[in-house]
């Protein structure tokens, strides 16, 4: 709706009348992508910026046109009511109580927790306090994956029966600025791309009952190569090779396999769903676009589906999803801090199963997260 026409079949929809203002606390790698998604979105207002590195935090705060403060300064700010923690993992669950404590709703980068006590203590006090509490990966919520949602709803591949999820490199010294915690507690290819794909199929399939995995780290060390630590050697202190099964409360079983200690191999899907009835190839959960494919039992090969939801969207989606539950005092937002929670729980089963040669049980208490309207433009996210 670049031109503001609505295009045939959009559903018609009403402007938030108030914004709801939003701090960010961490302005690395990963916030740029936050400060440009999040102004995406009528009904955010993005007011400050946060870093232990003030100097960086006024970098981002210019570039941006906000303000920069301290971490004190922002969360004693009584006009923030959104912060989101953009922080190392090793900090997220600290962090996070610090927000709830001031008063604010919370939402946070991948992963919710370095295990499942630290999630669970977060989602416990944000009950306490009345708060909301959620985080990243928004993706799910992107064109290409919410069509396969929709796809699947339909019916257009049958009853899901099995999937497969694939995530193999080579890992992140080559290419990130700061790699370092990408090998400890809290990194790994499970905890830093797990997320991704892990909350892809809750979304899809619904949540997980029980999990199988073996794990193992290839290599003891890393050395870096990119700027400005080249040469510089890392110590792995995580599994950096996760392979395993889930099987899903539908009855579902998925083969899963996240790996930094393989070349890359012959070109695979990243996510795969086998129904009754046919098979889809989803697009990267890494990414909010397409394309979406299907083959239909006969077909001679895959075609490409038209997308039913906009791939314009951008990180900071999930934040605008919990303005819209703050306004509207609901609690079913999507990217909910039950969901990221669970996504904790399953990723931290697989090194448990490994450890104890058993498969690990889960008891979810959530149902999958509610779908998007088709045809919404891209900088809403409610009828």
């Amino acid at each position: 709706m670049i031109d503001g026409r609505r295009p045939a079949g959009m559903l018609r929809v009403s402007p938030m009348k108030r914004k709801v203002t939003i701090g960010i606390i961490g302005c690395g790698n990963i916030s740029e992508a936050y400060f440009k998604g999040c102004q995406r979105y009528d009904i955010l207002a993005l007011a400050a910026c946060a870093d232990l590195d003030i100097a960086r935090a006024r970098a981002k705060a210019e570039q941006h046109g906000v303000r920069a403060c301290t971490v004190d300064e922002l969360l004693a700010d009584p006009a923030i009511e959104i912060v989101i923690n953009l922080t190392i993992p090793a900090a997220h669950a600290t962090i996070n109580e610090r927000i709830l404590r001031a008063g604010k709703h919370a939402y946070v980068e991948k992963p919710f927790g370095l295990d499942v006590r630290e999630a669970r203590r977060v989602l416990a006090l944000a009950r306490r306090k009345n708060l909301l509490v959620g985080g990243a990966p928004d993706t799910f919520l992107g064109g290409g994956i919410q069509t396969a949602r929709q796809l699947l709803d339909d019916g257009v591949i049958g009853k899901p029966v099995a999937a497969t999820a694939y995530c193999m490199g080579r890992g992140h010294e080559s290419w990130h600025p700061a790699p370092e915690f990408y090998y400890q507690k809290g990194g790994g290819p499970m905890f830093d791309m797990g997320p991704y794909y892990i909350t892809a199929l809750v979304n899809l399939l619904g949540p997980v009952r029980r999990v199988s995995g073996s794990t193992k780290a290839s290599f003891p060390s890393r050395t870096i190569t990119s700027q400005p630590l080249a040469g510089k050697k890392v110590k792995v202190g995580v599994p950096t090779h996760y392979a395993g099964t889930l099987e899903f409360a539908n009855g579902v079983i998925a083969t899963v396999i996240m790996s930094f200690d393989t070349w890359p191999g012959a070109p695979m899907p990243r996510i795969e769903l086998f129904g009754s009835e046919g098979t889809m190839l989803v697009p990267d959960p890494n990414t909010f676009t397409g394309p979406v494919q299907v083959r239909r039992g006969g077909d001679a090969d895959f075609t490409t589906a038209p997308l039913t939801h906009s791939e314009a969207r951008l990180r900071g989606t999930g934040v605008a999803d919990m303005a819209y539950a703050v306004l509207r005092r609901r609690r079913n937002f999507r990217c909910n801090g039950d969901l990221a929670t669970h996504v904790v729980e399953v990723m931290a089963a697989f090194e448990k199963a490994s450890n104890s040669g058993r498969y690990v049980t889960l008891a979810p208490k959530l149902s999958r997260p509610k779908p998007l309207p088709p045809q919404l433009p891209d900088h809403l996210l409610d009828a």
